[in-house]
């Protein structure tokens, strides 16, 4: 996820503070195991120290479903770090944990490549187009904090290797997606359960095949 911090800002009365909510997608330049872990630390405390100088009364952490179930996985372990320092923080706070955008299966599928040969495991995800997370998060930002977690996912589970399969398709890609039960993820090996959400996640509404649709169009 490349993606940045932001904060929802209200114009203020004389002597207010300005921002009420702080949304934070911040994402680590670097996913090498300790540049990450350090990257959210870092970039935790610092924002949760200024949050409780202002004041800020929701603080909106974007985070992944089932990084607690991947501890193989160092992005993963930096992620429940940073999640830890929202929940110690005293702030309110509303973690949202997403699945992955359809957007980067792409990217995902490029770093598996090995000349004309892309391992991935079949492992199912329930991917998300990102203006449905954009939505969520704006609507979990306009609510009251719950001092928990909300999960949030497409419609679809999906094997990771055909959802790359599908889009390669699209993208007039001949290389081929091979199955791979042992192919990591982020350093970590999956199973159907791995990066699915639980019962009760908010579930966008755009399907696979119509962002499918959307992407062939730009083409």
């Amino acid at each position: 996820m490349t993606t940045r911090t932001t904060a929802a800002t209200t114009t203020p009365a004389a002597g207010k503070r300005a921002a009420q909510v702080v949304v934070d997608v911040a994402n680590s330049p670097s996913f090498e195991d300790n540049a990450v872990l350090e990257f959210f630390r870092t970039s935790g405390h610092n924002l949760v120290a200024a949050e409780q100088s202002a004041g800020i009364g929701h603080h909106v952490a974007l985070s992944i479903v089932g990084a607690d179930r991947l501890p193989d996985s160092g992005y993963l372990r930096a992620k429940i770090a940073q999640e830890e320092i929202v929940k110690q923080s005293g702030v309110p706070y509303t973690i949202v944990r997403s699945t992955q955008f359809f957007e980067f299966i792409k990217g995902i599928a490029e770093g598996a490549a090995d000349r004309d040969t892309i391992r991935l495991t079949p492992a199912t995800l329930q991917p998300i187009a990102t203006a449905d997370v954009a939505d969520a998060v704006t609507d979990v930002a306009l609510d009251e904090p719950v001092n928990g977690t909300v999960e949030l996912a497409g419609p679809q589970r999906i094997p990771l290797d055909q959802l790359a399969r599908r889009v390669l398709a699209v993208d007039g890609d001949g290389r081929t997606v091979t199955p791979d039960p042992k192919a990591r993820y982020f350093g970590a090996e999956l199973d159907d359960h791995s990066l699915t959400p639980d019962n009760g996640a908010r579930i966008g509404p755009t399907t696979f095949q119509n962002w499918l649709a959307a992407r062939a169009g730009q083409h």
